[in-house]
């Protein structure tokens, strides 16, 4: 398939110069849709490239949205600071907000639905009921899927704050722990790194950042945002590539640490055939990225190829949505042993729709 013009102009923004006011509006269309609207206008600024004024006005207000979230964010993580500092543990920030406040390419442009934050398991309970005396609740669910979440996944049920509605995710890791990897939350925690700037506050270590965002894009990605994600991965390579000369084999080193190899594996692969991400041969060649002998790659070459385009119409075909359907079936397949899932999607299929919970478009 020919790569849509999104793609070709976050590849390389030369691409959108001279364009006709038709294409303008498929590409502020295409970017919309992919939840990359802010980070298309700071791209096409940061090269130069002269936008019609009928254009520039969506990809500015994109732009400007994406900057209140991140005031927004700002306010959260100092309150999330107040809230839980009788836990003595240090707030860890995860993806989005990780990126805003560590000032991060990545947060170029970034729009996001919620906070996450990271927080030991031992110390869950305390955190809850802290963020539940101040305003934060999680009780749309119902008893399934309560239980669905605290016996089997990596986080909390979503809390929402009942004032402000802002919405916050709460790790103990970033996996379920069903699934086949064996990532190590204590050491996670153990090499996060302090901001300067925000005492108290941590984000990950840059080759758990890439991790964990390689995990989340292909274990369980949100439909919509699959590119958007891709991009966050574009831009946090291309960062810590360029800042820390032994990037590269410690990413690798801890991909096996973390039994996430499989997600590294396709997060270079598709970086750099998408993005056009430098990822040094040597990685390539070492993470098996460069190969794709087997039906399983070809197969997945065949979904991501169509999965990892804007979810807008100019750039699906007949087979889209069957693969964004296949890519649900692989996160559940990747998230638990057949027997669990089995019963999972057993008790989910044979509930009355009237109590469906609304989580569900989550998983």
């Amino acid at each position: 398939m020919t790569p849509p013009l999104l793609i070709r102009v976050m590849r390389d923004a030369d691409a959108a110069r001279d364009l006709p006011l038709t294409q303008w509006d498929l590409l502020v269309r295409q970017a919309r849709h992919a939840n990359l609207l802010g980070r298309l206008h700071h791209h096409l600024a940061a090269a130069g490239v002269a936008v019609p004024e009928q254009p520039a006005r969506h990809l500015v207000s994109g732009a400007t949205m994406a900057a209140r979230q991140h005031l927004s964010v700002r306010y959260e993580v100092q309150t999330l600071l107040q809230v839980l500092q009788p836990l003595a543990s240090p707030l860890v920030l995860l993806k989005g907000a990780a990126y805003v406040m560590a000032g991060l390419p990545a947060a170029s442009g970034r729009v996001f639905a919620d906070v996450d934050i990271l927080i030991a398991r031992p110390l869950l309970d305390e955190a809850e009921s802290l963020l539940t005396l101040h305003g934060w609740s999680g009780d749309k669910l119902d008893a399934y899927d309560q239980r669905y979440y605290r016996r089997w996944m990596h986080e909390l049920p979503p809390l929402q704050h009942l004032f402000r509605g802002t919405a916050l995710d709460v790790h103990h890791t970033i996996l379920p722990p069903t699934s086949n990897s064996h990532v190590d939350a204590a050491a996670l925690l153990r090499d996060s790194q302090a901001l300067p700037d925000c005492p108290g506050v941590y984000v990950l270590a840059p080759v758990d950042m890439v991790l964990h965002s390689a995990a989340h894009l292909f274990h369980e990605g949100e439909p919509d945002n699959l590119l958007r994600d891709l991009s966050d991965l574009d831009l946090l390579m291309r960062h810590f590539g360029a800042q820390m000369p032994d990037f590269w084999p410690r990413l690798l080193a801890r991909a096996e640490a973390h039994g996430l190899q499989g997600p590294l594996r396709l997060a270079l692969r598709y970086c750099h055939q998408v993005l056009g991400t430098p990822v040094p041969a040597a990685a390539l060649q070492q993470s098996g990225a460069d190969r794709s002998a087997g039906w399983r790659e070809r197969l997945l070459d065949v979904i991501y190829g169509r999965a990892l385009r804007p979810a807008h119409a100019s750039a699906a075909d007949g087979w889209t949505a069957w693969c964004c359907r296949a890519l649900y079936v692989r996160s559940h397949w990747l998230r638990m042993p057949l027997p669990l899932l089995t019963y999972h999607l057993l008790h989910k299929a044979l509930r009355p729709p009237q109590t469906q919970s609304l989580d569900d478009n989550r998983r």
